[in-house]
């Protein structure tokens, strides 16, 4: 599944941007709130999965998505910190999970959930490269590719 594969990687890597936020003391508390919404995505998917009915896969689903929404603000906030870079490489991680679950709801619930058009960004002006020198010394699973954004009842 991916997006529970995807969730689990954010999860890891996000551990190491929770480490480098909570060097910073204005940033400890925001460090403790994102480790626990990236960790709550992948954790509430899996719990999710495992549930007998649609209806109650969908439920957790829908607090995965929760979540997801959740770290996407997070690392938004922390952006001032972690960098633009580091920032817009876990956008594009939450927002490809964020995809995947309003695709996956639907499925086990029946009616139709959406995502707002808006986006993301921390005004880099250039185009991300998350196999830059830097994020690679800070991040060593940055090698792990970025999701396709083409959204596919397949990856769900």
């Amino acid at each position: 599944m991916s997006a529970y594969r995807l969730s689990l990687f954010l999860g890891e890597i996000g551990w190491y941007d929770a480490t480098r936020l909570a060097q910073d003391r204005r940033t400890v508390g925001l460090s403790d709130q994102l480790y626990r919404a990236n960790g709550s995505i992948s954790a509430n998917i899996a719990e999710g999965y495992s549930r007998g009915s649609g209806k109650d896969r969908a439920r957790f689903y829908q607090y995965a998505l929760g979540s997801a929404r959740e770290s996407r603000d997070w690392y938004y906030k922390a952006r001032h910190i972690l960098g633009a870079t580091v920032t817009n490489h876990r956008l594009q991680y939450l927002v490809r999970i964020i995809q995947l679950l309003l695709t996956m709801i639907p499925q086990q619930r029946g009616n139709a959930l959406h995502e707002d058009a808006e986006g993301y960004t921390s005004h880099q002006p250039e185009p991300v490269d998350a196999t830059s020198t830097n994020c690679e010394l800070l991040y060593p699973f940055i090698d792990v590719p970025l999701p396709e954004s083409s959204t596919s009842t397949a990856d769900v």
